[in-house]
């Protein structure tokens, strides 16, 4: 059987500006990316999105809508990543640094995505659309994807 990871992912967006946080370490170090991590024992996946999001980058969202949900395998590794993508346009307090992610506004026209996860260029289109979506993605490293299927869908 092979191991699996559940993770989630907030995207938050207002006012046509999307926050991302540059990942200061550990796994996706140097990228932009959205706020989140694995799922802890006896926590729902909404939880997990707000723990996350309020860690990472001290912002409170009540009101968080899963849009997507997104398969990761990488060739070198036997574990599959499972992340469950959350937005939300309702939410309060500041961005601040943490120790893992450095937040930051931008204008949706103008997402770094040469900056960030080569998939993101691949279902980034979708979520700002407001579409819902599914995906499953192979990479051969760290950067280059060798397979993958993505699909908008009306429900999760």
């Amino acid at each position: 059987m092979i191991p699996t990871k559940v993770s989630s992912l907030v995207l938050l967006r207002q006012n046509g500006k999307i926050l991302l946080g540059l990942k200061k370490r550990g796994f996706g170090i140097g990228k932009w990316n959205g706020f989140g991590g694995k799922i802890e024992k006896g926590e729902t996946i909404l939880e997990c999105a707000k723990r996350e999001l309020l860690e990472e980058a001290g912002m409170v969202a009540e009101c968080l809508e899963e849009v997507g949900y997104l398969e990761f395998e990488f060739v070198e590794d036997p574990l599959i990543m499972k992340v469950h993508v959350f937005t939300s346009s309702q939410f309060h307090g500041d961005p601040h640094e943490s120790e893992e992610m450095c937040p930051q506004w931008f204008p949706e026209s103008q997402i770094p995505l040469d900056q960030m996860w080569a998939d993101d260029r691949l279902w980034f289109p979708l979520l700002l659309r407001g579409a819902k979506f599914k995906g499953s993605f192979k990479f051969m490293n760290l950067e280059t994807i060798s397979w993958y299927s993505l699909e908008e869908v009306t429900l999760l």
